[in-house]
């Protein structure tokens, strides 16, 4: 009897352990470290109690555990889709869609062969709003201050929702799959840009005047959903940013995370006027991968931003505009970035200009290679920028060597990587 109950117990033993929690739950107490960048010596939730702890697989679930500003930390299991119910039932777009509103009417009403170029405006327009913010009262998640999000395992994803920290302090975030925030509804605008565009709200994550937050090891993406239709010659995008940090937000760190497949990646700073701005935005960004962006990665206005050690990995010219933004009043400091691109992308493009004057660049290397930023975009473009910013980054806790950056950044970045 004494074996055969040995032998049960033994057997019970061996069987796998469910991966809900993984090795991950030990992330929840972890802070950001005293010199990681801007966003040094943020504690999240981890002083959470054990009621101020939750495990959440649904978005009812998620919402509720994420408000207020007690204490806490929130664990999420699996995939949480924003477009569904308090029952968890998916909620499409035609259910989202006011009965005012249809794509095919809209695109007869403003079409700018008989429109114009002038903005939509009148009861079908105002009906597109109506079912934006239909969709935008499901999808928005709002986080409260002093919160720890962490994905369990490799496969807790938030889908189709943006999660916004906005005016939160003391927030942590981590292991986290963000992907397809998605517009149903979007806006054309026929005065953005030569031809006019169509214009998405949503963006995977915002700060804004969000204050003391750590975004570690995340992934963003538009998961796959990137087959879309042109109307009136442009792209019908559904997609805005992965990632913004806007409205004043200040003291944020983003390190190896996965940004890809993307057009306009992430922003600081959404205004050239600096009612909120001026003083904040500082942001250090290190250890991410950027691959196969558009552009954004980041495109900065007035933040004081250290960009080190991160990898770029631009596949193809023909979908790549730029890399670093160099918005008004924008105090960029980038040191020991490596680029991985094909043969036709030039390091002229790897910054662009939009108002600013000035980009501290070294210790770039672009396909084994050293190369100089500024100097390469001031022999091909107008006007030239400037080198001093202004500022010397003094929290840092490594610089590691700019060879070693796409072993490191691969081996470390993204989701399910401990």
């Amino acid at each position: 009897m004494r074996n055969r109950l040995l032998a049960v117990v033994t057997a019970l033993m061996l069987l796998p352990v469910p991966a809900v929690a993984g090795d991950f739950e030990h992330l929840g107490r972890q802070v950001a470290g005293p010199r990681d960048g801007w966003g040094a010596g943020t504690t999240g939730g981890s002083a959470a109690t054990r009621d101020q702890v939750a495990y959440v697989d649904s978005r009812a679930e998620l919402v509720a555990a994420l408000a207020g500003g007690q204490s806490k930390i929130v664990y999420v299991r699996g995939t949480i889709d924003g477009n569904t119910d308090d029952a968890g039932r998916s909620i499409s777009c035609e259910q989202y869609a006011d009965p005012g509103y249809s794509l095919p009417a809209y695109l007869k009403q403003y079409d700018p062969a008989t429109w114009g170029r002038v903005e939509p405006s009148g009861p079908l327009e105002e009906a597109r709003a109506r079912s934006q913010a239909n969709q935008a009262r499901r999808v928005v998640v709002p986080v409260g201050s002093n919160t720890t999000i962490i994905g369990l395992g490799d496969d807790a994803t938030l889908r189709g929702l943006t999660l916004r920290v906005s005016g939160a302090h003391n927030v942590i975030i981590r292991n986290l799959r963000f992907e397809d925030a998605h517009d149903c509804f979007p806006q054309w605008d026929p005065a953005d840009g030569p031809t006019g565009n169509w214009n998405s709200e949503y963006d995977n994550l915002v700060l804004a005047g969000a204050t003391r937050v750590w975004v570690d090891r995340c992934e963003f993406s538009d998961g796959g959903n990137t087959a879309k239709p042109t109307y009136f010659g442009r792209r019908y995008e559904v997609h805005d940013g992965l990632l913004d940090v806007v409205n004043g937000a200040d003291l944020v760190t983003l390190s190896y995370n996965h940004f890809h497949d993307h057009d306009k990646s992430l922003l600081i700073g959404n205004t050239d006027r600096p009612a909120q701005d001026a003083g904040k935005l500082r942001v250090t960004l290190h250890h991410n991968l950027f691959e196969n962006l558009g552009s954004r990665a980041p495109r900065v206005r007035y933040g004081q931003v250290h960009l080190h050690n991160n990898l770029y990995v631009i596949p193809e010219s023909a979908s790549y505009e730029y890399s670093w933004g160099v918005g008004v009043e924008s105090r960029i400091y980038a040191e020991n970035n490596y680029f991985e691109t094909a043969r036709a992308v030039s390091p002229a493009t790897f910054a662009k200009w939009w108002k600013g004057t000035a980009l501290h660049a070294t210790g770039t290397v672009a396909n084994g290679r050293a190369v100089d930023v500024v100097a390469a975009h001031n022999a091909a473009y107008d006007p030239d920028l400037g080198t001093d910013v202004g500022w010397r980054p003094t929290l840092v806790a490594h610089l590691d060597p700019v060879g070693s950056v796409p072993r490191v950044v691969r081996d470390k970045a993204g989701v399910g990587r401990n």
